[in-house]
């Protein structure tokens, strides 16, 4: 497993959480958990907005990369950073780039999945799916304009 976990600002003002977890459920349960973590020690309270919408979306992203893109023996990415502005970017790859994510609403009122997509939509400022920058498959990214961060 490969950490880069930098919780304070670096020099430029920015910070970074980057990590690989196992493609498993287990693993998508760690990364949210991390990435809560990562947002309350950057000044994101867990009972904040901002903490409780991207750690949505990263549970969103994450099952999604471990049912659609997981290949055997292969790990998911997640990548949490600040922007300019006090954005924060959350960028979830797998090993699949055939598989790339869209919105559709499910078609049975009861049906147990097929909203994910949806929330994060809702949730996120934008959002999207690149090809994965280093190795196969994709990158699905989204991103959540963030109030200032709270003074310690």
């Amino acid at each position: 497993m490969h950490t880069t976990f930098f919780p304070l600002p670096g020099p430029t003002g920015t910070s970074e959480f980057a990590m690989s977890f196992t493609s498993t459920p287990r693993g998508a349960r760690l990364a949210r958990l991390f990435v809560s973590h990562c947002l309350d020690s950057w000044g994101h309270p867990y009972d904040s907005d901002v903490n409780e919408a991207l750690t949505l979306i990263t549970a969103e992203l994450c099952a999604n990369a471990v049912r659609h893109g997981r290949v055997p023996g292969r790990d998911f990415h997640v990548r949490l950073t600040t922007e300019a502005g006090g954005a924060l970017r959350l960028e979830v790859s797998d090993a699949r780039g055939e598989r790339r994510p869209t919105v559709v609403p499910p078609t049975e009122p009861d049906a147990e999945s097929g909203r994910g997509l949806l929330l994060v939509t809702a949730l996120a400022d934008d959002w999207g799916v690149t090809d994965r920058c280093h190795g196969p498959g994709k990158t699905v990214w989204a991103s959540l304009s963030a109030p200032a961060r709270q003074a310690e």
